[in-house]
């Protein structure tokens, strides 16, 4: 291990080498905005933290089927499912929905609660917003 390594700091070559890209790769990223960084003097640090923050994580349909089960915030593996109450119905309603739409353009929203830590998860009809969205 390097000793910028070892006392918390790392090099653009051992950024590069920890994420496994080019030095082209990295400073195009930190150009960008995309890696936080330090200037210590002349020099270029990072922390191994900022790199960790920087790999943008895409949930497949299975993952994303498979995490709706667990609590989001504890990782508790029960939600019990129930409903919210409100003054009308809860709904989710995009702000940009295709210009020519026969139903309603509300999303409708499902409740489960964590029993372990109480936190709340609102579940929308996915289907129904596909169908809304302008890009289909």
């Amino acid at each position: 291990m390097a000793e910028s390594e070892e006392n918390g700091w790392m090099t653009v070559k051992n950024a590069c080498e920890y994420l496994q890209v080019s030095q082209m790769t990295v400073f195009r990223w930190m150009k960008s905005g995309k890696l936080s960084y330090y200037k210590l003097g002349g020099s270029v640090r990072f922390k191994k933290e900022n790199l960790d923050m920087a790999a943008d994580k895409v949930t497949g349909n299975s993952e994303g089927t498979k995490s709706a089960g667990q609590c989001g915030q504890c990782g508790h593996a029960e939600l019990v499912p129930g409903k919210m109450q409100s003054t009308g119905r809860v709904s989710f309603k995009p702000d940009k929905t295709k210009f020519w739409v026969f139903s309603e353009s509300s999303v409708n929203v499902e409740a489960k609660m964590c029993p372990a830590c109480g936190h709340l998860h609102l579940f929308a009809d996915t289907e129904k917003m596909e169908k809304l969205s302008p890009d289909n």
